[in-house]
């Protein structure tokens, strides 16, 4: 296990899925190694939290490996940039269309990275979502005073000395993995009803083929000696059958992407450890 001996670091972004909640259970799953490799990273919750030496932290979404690349490079200075969209003018619905248009219309990476994290924080619960065009289609939020995360940044931006980020497919990821790595997988989930399904996180999507495609190259990359532990929602059809052979952990994790506490149940979670 790889676990980080200071107090826990939270992420700056706001995310759904986020697995700082369930830290405890993939800190004692993950097994030692000299570098992790995240083909999901998210917003960096187990990177933040872990003690490898070096990091290879991948994603397909380009808006989020811009970001962290940018706040990696520039450090304050990008922080710096982001602080003036978290001024009150800013938090009404008027503004947020207005900024979202420009992060949909822009090219420039660096405007794009600062308005990202303004539409996190201010966007509704934190979602990353596109639509088919690779617009960012996220509401409002309606927040009374978003929190603008310079300490959280700042802590991202030192742990990030060890990491390389790459905007990347999950496939390629494996590719690049190599003896001494360590692999963890937080895929966008397995649905938990037709209504409930997040696929959008990046233009395109994540299909149920591609599900099946991480757990066969999670046993095939287990098999040159590279361990890989996937988290996901524990379905237990999906988990019988692509997971056979991995060694399995199951629990219960509140779900915090509905507005209505009420809606807010625990759901089935697993992690699958292939190798070791």
């Amino acid at each position: 296990m790889a676990k980080s001996q200071h107090q826990p670091i939270r992420p700056f972004l706001k995310w759904a899925g986020n697995k700082f909640r369930i830290l405890h259970h993939i800190q004692r799953t993950l097994p030692g190694g000299k570098r992790l490799v995240e083909p999901f990273v998210g917003s960096g919750a187990v990177f933040l939290n872990t003690d490898y030496e070096d990091y290879l932290l991948c994603d397909s979404n380009r808006d989020l490996v811009d970001l962290f690349k940018l706040l990696k490079r520039r450090g304050q200075a990008f922080v710096d940039s982001c602080r003036p969209y978290f001024e009150p003018r800013y938090n009404n619905a008027d503004a947020y269309y207005r900024l979202r248009d420009r992060f949909n219309q822009t090219d420039d990476r660096e405007e794009r990275a600062v308005l990202f994290v303004y539409l996190n924080r201010h966007g509704y619960n934190g979602l990353c979502r596109y639509n088919l065009s690779g617009g960012f289609n996220v509401p409002f939020g309606r927040y009374q005073r978003p929190y603008f995360p310079e300490r959280e940044m700042l802590a991202f931006r030192d742990k990030a000395k060890q990491a390389r980020f790459k905007h990347q497919a999950f496939e390629q990821t494996f590719v690049h993995s190599d003896s001494g790595d360590v692999i963890y997988c937080d895929p966008p989930y397995l649905p938990l009803s037709s209504s409930a399904n997040f696929t959008s996180y990046s233009a395109g999507g994540f299909s149920m083929a591609q599900q099946q495609e991480l757990a066969r190259l999670a046993r095939v990359t287990s098999e040159r000696g590279i361990p890989v532990l996937i988290s996901n929602h524990h379905d237990k059809a999906f988990t019988t059958e692509y997971y056979d052979g991995a060694r399995i952990e199951t629990f219960d994790v509140q779900r915090f992407i509905s507005r209505n506490g009420a809606n807010r149940a625990k759901a089935g979670e697993v992690l699958a450890l292939f190798g070791t």
